[in-house]
């Protein structure tokens, strides 16, 4: 009744399979950016960079001011200047190997670490201003939280390209199982001649389209995990651009792409049976 080939049979399963394709990596960046998001969060929040601005004669001098203040500060874990060798390597990306600090102004950075409960940065700030000149604090605040939130809302994109996959699978398996049905409408009409009920048609086309959901997308999903698989690993010297695949046991995510694409072929085909089916009567 339901025929096991031609152009209803090939969309439905290149249907299910592209969009579980598309909906693996539309996991990863969901997942991936989450994962950023989490990790600028934790790794920044605790962080703040003291710069020391002053003249090469009295650099040395702040430098030592501004870490006997900071151990005397409530809610400093941790403060320690950053030597030259340090402080090359946060250059070098922009400015190459071959900086030669030695000729250039660039000012002294401490690294401060808080504690759990943290330190008041705005008395902070006053008691350096009165002590240390020529130190400023940067907590990161300016720029942590446009990024985390850029992180959040790539992640919220993510999960809604993945509900827009599942509503474009739905209509396009739903265009198809109502071109099936109306293809074969001569040979239902015989059937209800000879007594099937419309409940029994609609469970023939309903079964043969979850089946090919449910085999496109598990085809989908396979080569869509090897594709992930395939992506450049996490790097620290490319940022997010690498590391966008699945961590631990995040890889059991896409394992519930093709149940879900047969559900989603299920209830569109159960439908479109059922509302085709009336308008045959």
């Amino acid at each position: 009744m339901v025929p096991p080939t031609g152009f209803t049979a090939r969309l439905t399963l290149f249907a299910a399979g592209a969009m579980a394709f598309l909906t693996v990596f539309a996991l990863a960046l969901s997942l991936a950016t989450g994962r950023l998001a989490d990790r600028w969060s934790d790794e920044l929040a605790r962080a703040s960079t003291l710069r020391i601005s002053a003249p090469m004669d009295q650099r040395a001098a702040q430098t030592e001011a501004a870490l006997r203040l900071l151990q005397t500060t409530p809610g400093v874990a941790s403060a320690r200047a950053l030597d030259e060798a340090e402080q090359r390597a946060l250059l070098e990306p922009w400015f190459g190997p071959d900086l030669p600090l030695e000729t250039l102004p660039i000012p002294q950075l401490i690294e401060v670490i808080e504690s759990p409960e943290g330190f008041d940065a705005a008395g902070l700030r006053l008691r350096l201003a009165a002590e240390v000149p020529g130190a400023v604090l940067d907590d990161h605040t300016r720029w942590r939280r446009p990024l985390v939130s850029a992180a959040d809302r790539l992640r919220l994109l993510g999960w809604v390209s993945i509900a827009l996959i599942g509503a474009t699978t739905a209509a396009m398996i739903t265009m198809a199982a109502q071109a099936a049905l109306a293809a074969n409408a001569q040979v239902i009409a015989v059937l209800r001649l000879v007594g099937a009920r419309d409940v029994y048609i609609a469970g023939a086309f309903v079964r043969r389209f979850t089946l090919r959901s449910l085999i496109g997308s598990a085809i989908g999903t396979v080569l869509g995990m090897i594709a992930v698989l395939l992506l450049p690993s996490a790097q620290a010297e490319a940022g997010f651009l690498t590391g966008l695949g699945f961590q631990g046991w995040h890889w059991i995510w896409p394992l519930v792409i093709p149940p879900l694409g047969g559900a989603v072929a299920f209830a569109a085909t159960r439908h479109a049976a059922h509302r085709t089916l009336r308008e045959l009567t």
